[in-house]
């Protein structure tokens, strides 16, 4: 009998059919505290780099938007004052625990109008082609299983001239700055999540998932061999963090 095969989660190497249940695991435990924990992760800064990924996103009024891994809704609250009453926005998750976090969370600030919530499985969108205007994704593509089918699938569902973007932990580019990062991640992190979340296991592998992620150049390709083109990169605080955005013609 053939060997099943096998994939990361974070360090480990785990069969490919439980990943998806292993994440799951993890986000719903740490759905509530989420935010606060990346805020406690990055001293806040979060928050500005996704302003300034929706900043360039190059959305206008009018514009249909699915963005992937949405759960917390906090992407979502950004690009619906661009897309305005004439957009449209999905948020997608796979996640359960995360999606009821955000919906709840923008239906308390009164943001509800030109919002779907859905929970799905970006290796396979459960909408038809050429959908969507632009596809974003923050913080979620390094815990999808098989990206290359995700990133295909995204290029799917894009309208012709359409946009991907997504904002994803990346390769950090100074050599001394990365060694306090990798202080800050493998040993910080797993106790602020014990202290504040109770769950330091999540935040470990939070941090490996990190280092398991492709690099910039890695995913640039990665999303060209998906149909992308005219693929940009740009790093943000050193690398920590880097936006990729690819167009379909």
């Amino acid at each position: 009998m053939s060997e099943q095969p096998t994939t990361h989660f974070g360090f480990r190497d785990v069969p490919v059919t439980e990943k998806q249940k292993l994440v799951g695991q993890v986000f719903t435990s740490v759905a509530r505290n989420y935010d606060l924990m990346n805020d406690l992760m990055s001293f806040g800064i979060h928050r500005v780099w996704k302003r300034y990924f929706v900043s360039i996103s190059g959305l206008r009024p009018g514009d249909r938007v699915l963005d992937l891994a949405g759960g917390t809704g906090d992407i979502a609250a950004l690009i619906k004052p661009v897309v305005g009453d004439k957009g449209d926005v999905v948020v997608g998750d796979i996640n359960a625990a995360m999606l009821n976090v955000g919906r709840d969370r923008l239906t308390d600030r009164g943001v509800v109008s030109g919002l779907r919530w859905a929970q799905l499985n970006a290796e396979a969108l459960p909408f038809p082609n050429n959908s969507f205007d632009a596809v974003t994704m923050a913080f979620g593509l390094r815990n999808v299983t098989d990206k290359d089918k995700a990133l295909a699938d995204i290029c799917r569902v894009l309208k012709p001239g359409g946009r991907a973007l997504v904002l994803e932990f990346s390769k950090v580019r100074n050599e001394l700055f990365s060694k306090l990062y990798d202080f800050h991640s493998f040993q910080v992190l797993p106790r602020l999540g014990q202290l504040f979340a109770r769950d330091a296991d999540s935040y470990q592998y939070l941090a490996e998932s990190i280092r398991k992620h492709p690099d910039q150049d890695t995913l640039k390709g990665m999303m060209e061999s998906a149909g992308f083109e005219r693929v940009e990169v740009r790093n943000l605080s050193n690398g920590i963090v880097a936006i990729h955005r690819g167009y379909k013609f």
